[in-house]
């Protein structure tokens, strides 16, 4: 919904609207005048009034103002928090409804792109979070100064708009009070907090991150700038909060779009900390990518290796690596594991896996995916088994055209956004067969589902 607004601010006061269906981003979806109207907040059955925001040359976006008719499907949101707060989107509706509209995001993009032979694809039940709240293990929340006052939080979807967030009821109980512990600590030491009209330097995330195996909480104090007034005094004081072992300072600039710079320095404490999955241990570095559901995460991998049938002399690529979760778990099964990274702390975090966990056939490399798996096979690697986890982007093309030349046997594809996967599949249904597609709710109250896709050689 990034076309070029019309901008035509109506002078419509109000408009009754029936919702027909919820849209890939959880909003709900009605007709206006022949055209498509985007109301967050609202369900599929429902007569709602809305107010019209924006209308642009193909869609109208509006608020919701009241519900004339109830969906049954409706629970209340949670207390205290703001309907504009992102990460909520499906918090208005039934647990067993939010796992069919997931399962129906899946269906209705491979019905968008048709894939070869999507209609005969397997697409099972969403596999449900056993934790529906408080199940995230890491923070995220930037932080302003706004008239004297600090917030702490989220932007609106699409905004600049940051809210406060006292509470947050998908966030583990312990990130969000050490959030809102941090906040106390940077209004009493007056810590410079970065300017966005001024473009002044100062702090401006701040995230915090718990290894649920060994309860231990990493702090990263991301800022605009190097010397930043009263940032080691405020440091000092973290390190002494419950379960807090380590905190970093992670330098970004008004340039970079992206939350996380490339620079992370240790303030105090340990390099990382230890968490385990499926028996398994791993040490995270700040920047390292690691699951935001960590119960749940063990349904995936474990669903994941069982897709991919390995053999005791297979050799298996873990592309998009990360700290090496999915190869450390298969290394057991397998002759050699070899991974893929281009983030160079995931890289060594992955490698240094390798050693806490004793194995002996698994070897970690930094570069893309697209670039290295070619090299590997020139070297004469056997490229027995691959299994990929991309991020929301999905696969570059030039690796798709690598995998369609080398065609490795088996193959699972992990995907955060069943749009690209679609789309990833158009190409790659030329040499595989689509056996099976596994959902799996990593996200509760959100639209966002990881789908678990096993793929054979045609």
């Amino acid at each position: 919904m990034n076309q070029k607004v019309k901008q035509t601010m109506t002078n419509e006061k109000n408009v009754i609207i029936t919702i027909k269906r919820l849209g890939i981003n959880g909003e709900g979806i009605g007709y206006y005048r022949k055209k498509i109207i985007f109301i967050p907040n609202a369900l599929p059955d429902e007569v709602v009034v809305a107010k019209i925001i924006k209308e642009f040359p193909h869609y109208i976006q509006a608020e919701l103002v009241r519900i004339k008719e109830k969906s049954p499907d409706r629970v209340d949101f949670p207390a205290g928090v703001d309907l504009a707060i992102g990460g909520l989107e499906l918090a208005h509706l039934s647990y067993q409804k939010q796992l069919k509209f997931k399962r129906d995001n899946v269906l209705e993009a491979l019905k968008k792109y048709h894939p070869r032979g999507y209609n005969k694809y397997k697409v099972k039940p969403t596999i449900p979070a056993p934790n529906q709240w408080h199940y995230r293990n890491k923070a995220q929340y930037q932080i302003e100064q706004d008239h004297g006052q600090i917030n702490l939080g989220l932007f609106a979807p699409n905004s600049h708009q940051l809210y406060d967030l006292p509470i947050m009821p998908t966030q583990s109980e312990k990130t969000q009070k050490i959030e809102r512990q941090i906040k106390e600590l940077v209004e009493k030491f007056h810590v410079a907090i970065a300017n966005p009209y001024r473009h002044t330097d100062g702090l401006k995330t701040i995230v915090v991150r718990q290894a649920q195996a060994t309860n231990e909480i990493q702090v990263t104090l991301v800022t605009v700038g190097h010397l930043i007034k009263n940032l080691p005094a405020l440091s000092t004081e973290i390190i002494n909060l419950p379960n807090v072992v380590s905190v970093f300072q992670n330098e970004t600039d008004w340039h970079n779009p992206q939350v996380w710079g490339n620079k992370t320095t240790k303030l105090m404490g340990k390099n990382q900390i230890i968490d385990e999955i499926l028996t398994k241990k791993f040490a995270l570095s700040p920047r390292a990518f690691f699951q935001l559901n960590p119960v749940q995460t063990a349904t995936l991998y474990s669903h994941a290796l069982k897709f991919l049938d390995l053999g005791p002399e297979d050799t298996l690529i873990d592309a998009y690596s990360g700290v090496g979760t999915l190869g450390i778990l298969a290394a057991d099964q397998v002759k050699q594991v070899i991974g893929i990274e281009t983030i160079p702390e995931a890289v060594a975090d992955a490698n240094h896996n390798v050693e806490l966990n004793h194995l002996h056939n698994a070897n970690y490399i930094q570069g893309s995916v697209e670039k290295i798996l070619p090299q590997l096979e020139q070297n004469g690697v056997s490229i027995d088994a691959l299994i990929v986890d991309p991020p929301r982007t999905g696969l570059a093309k030039s690796l798709i055209k690598t995998l369609l030349k080398i065609k490795p046997k088996t193959f699972v594809y992990i995907s955060c956004n069943p749009s690209t996967l679609a789309q990833d599949l158009v190409l790659l249904s030329d040499v595989y067969n689509v056996r099976l597609i596994e959902n799996v709710d990593m996200l509760p109250q959100t639209p966002r589902c990881e789908c678990i896709v096993k793929l054979t050689l045609r």
